[in-house]
């Protein structure tokens, strides 16, 4: 038994969910999402909650069950909160700061990084040395963050780099004479 899987999904008020086949649709003050989960699952909307059952006992079956209904969660908690990933930039001369739709990055390479932001995600650089990336679709903000972070990831003798906020970068000494 999935112990996630057997809570409903809660919508809080403001948010609708609609279930047409194996779709489910959810609206909120934020945007609209959806999720197709697989014919292994059953999605049903009751009293203000949807509900995730799986069809048969395979091990299939099992396994969407809960991944099924934490995808709902997170279409929930996505059109109501969003999703914020922060990313701190560390080294001299290191900055970052937006031009329009994209994301100019310093980090000490020959040219400057010019990253186009995708539709859906908002990134602001409230500071030269800080990035945030915030959206409605977890898996993109993760990817988009991914993305910024992979140009200069920290490295482990001076820390320098881009790291997600309070991630912790394990040092390394120097050489010794």
């Amino acid at each position: 038994m999935s112990r996630i899987g057997k809570k409903p999904v809660e919508l809080p008020t403001g948010v609708t969910a609609s279930v047409s086949g194996q779709t489910v649709e959810v609206k909120g003050p934020k945007g609209t999402r959806s999720f197709t989960a697989t014919d292994d699952v059953t999605i049903a909307v009751e009293d203000n909650a949807v509900s995730v059952t799986p069809r048969g006992k395979s091990k299939r079956a099992r396994q969407q069950w809960g991944m099924s209904r934490t995808q709902v969660a997170n279409l929930v908690t996505g059109v109501t909160d969003g999703f914020k990933k922060e990313l701190e930039i560390q080294g001299v001369g290191y900055r970052a700061q937006m031009q329009g739709n994209a994301l100019k990055l310093s980090l000490g390479l020959s040219h400057d990084v010019v990253y186009d932001v995708p539709a859906g995600i908002t990134v602001t650089a409230p500071k030269p040395t800080e990035v945030i990336v915030e959206g409605i679709d977890q898996q993109l903000v993760g990817q988009v963050a991914a993305n910024i972070r992979e140009w200069r990831k920290p490295e482990p003798y001076k820390g320098k780099g881009i790291r997600y906020k309070g991630e912790f970068i394990f040092r390394k000494e120097g050489k010794k004479k």
